[in-house]
This record gives structure tokens, sequence and C-alpha cells, in this order.
């Protein structure tokens, strides 16, 4: 029988546990670790400690040196597009800054990638965000957040890639973790707005017509409103 699952489980649970001590400034900029002791802290074999590291330095979190150790880097350095990163951010670390970061950026770029899909998505990507509409509309009305959140991203991720735009389509997991974040610490209302979903319904119909301007103006306003909700929720 593999060990491999195990070690994979073990490589994750080390990974979150040192990204989110990073981000939440447990171990602040300038502080320097070593393989030793992240192994002696964690119960960890060397092997894997070094694994983790490289992934964080991947990311810009943390910078290795012989004869120095392994020296936190300053959020300045960090590759904060990196998925992982924004969920250690949303779970760990400035909650409302990186939502409300995340909020300027989808304006700056899913409006657009709504106009650019009415002209270029294909039959089945149109049927598949009329269909995401449709489940979330039931499980909208049913409460069934995590369901209703599945049908979201499902939305999201089609429309990114019917934009037929690879730097946006690589945006996905930035919006997926948005989203992601917003319903696991109970930053969506118990009944999701049924303004919201008739605006995911407008953008979906307007991007079956080729209407690219009012494709791109509602996106545009469902991303305001999820704004004003993060607004509501973050000011109680």
């Amino acid at each position: 029988m593999s060990s491999e699952p195990n070690v994979g489980a073990l490589h994750a649970k080390l990974l979150t546990a040192l990204g989110t001590a990073i981000v939440s400034g447990a171990y602040p900029p300038g502080q320097v670790l070593t393989l030793d002791g992240v192994s002696a802290q964690h119960g960890l074999s060397r092997s894997v400690a070094r694994e983790v590291v490289r992934v964080l330095e991947s990311m810009g979190m943390v910078a290795s040196r012989r004869r120095v150790g392994i020296t936190v880097q300053p959020a300045e350095n960090w590759n904060v597009f990196d998925p992982m990163l924004i969920r250690w951010r949303i779970d760990a670390g400035d909650r409302a800054e990186q939502l409300v970061s995340l909020s300027e950026l989808r304006r700056g770029f899913e409006p657009v990638a709504a106009a650019l899909a009415a002209r270029r998505a294909s039959p089945d990507q149109c049927r598949t965000m009329a269909a995401a509409v449709s489940d979330m509309v039931v499980h909208g009305r049913s409460g069934d957040l995590q369901a209703y959140l599945l049908a979201d991203k499902l939305f999201h991720r089609t429309l990114l890639e019917a934009s037929g735009n690879e730097m946006f389509r690589a945006l996905n997991g930035v919006v997926a973790e948005v989203l992601s974040g917003r319903t696991q610490h109970g930053m969506m209302p118990s009944t999701p707005n049924p303004a919201a979903i008739e605006l995911h319904d407008e953008v979906a119909r307007a991007i079956r017509t080729r209407d690219e301007a009012a494709a791109e103006t509602a996106m545009r306003a469902i991303i305001d409103e999820a704004a004003l909700d993060l607004g509501r929720e973050l000011n109680g």
C-alpha cells in the first residue's frame, strides 16, 4: 500500500500551517526559520519541510539561502494572484482588506471579459452559463449555500473561458477564492439576493444574444452589488 497520499496530506498540512503563520504575522518579515526547526516543531521529516519551503519560495513568501536560513519576505514580494495565498489571507490575514482589494481587481477585468464572451462564447458555453443561473435560482431559494457556490463558480469560470483571453482565463482561481471565501466565512446572506441572481441571468442572456455592452454593464453591476453586500457585512 502506497504511503504517498499520507505524505501529500502532511505536505499540505505543513504548507497551510506555514502559509497562514506568515500572512497572519505570526512569522513577520525578516524572521529566519530553519529546516531543522520547522521539522522539529511540526514533527515532520526534513524532506517534507524542504518541499514545502520550495513552494513558499515560488510564491515569494520566503527566501532560502545557504548558511542564512529561510527568511520570511515582506508582502510586497508575494505572488498575490496565487489562489492558495488568497485563501490564506482570507482565512488568517486581513480578511476585509483582502476582499476589498479583490473586489477592485474583479471590477477591472470581469466586465471586459463578459463583453468579450458576448463576442466569442460558443453555444455550449452559453448553455452552461444558463444552466448555472438556473441552479443558482433553485439553490438560492432552498438556502443551500454550498450548492449555490458551486453553480456561481461554474458561471464565472465559464464566462472567463468564453472570453477567449488566456490571461482572463488564468484569473479563474482568483475569482473562485473570492466566492468561496465569502461563503465559508459567513459573508453571504443566508438566502442569496434575488437581484444578484437576476443580474447573472442578464449577463448570460446578453452573452447569448451577442450584446457586448449589456454583458459588460450587467457584469459590472454584479461586482458592485457584491461589494455593497461585503461593505454591509464588514461594517456590521
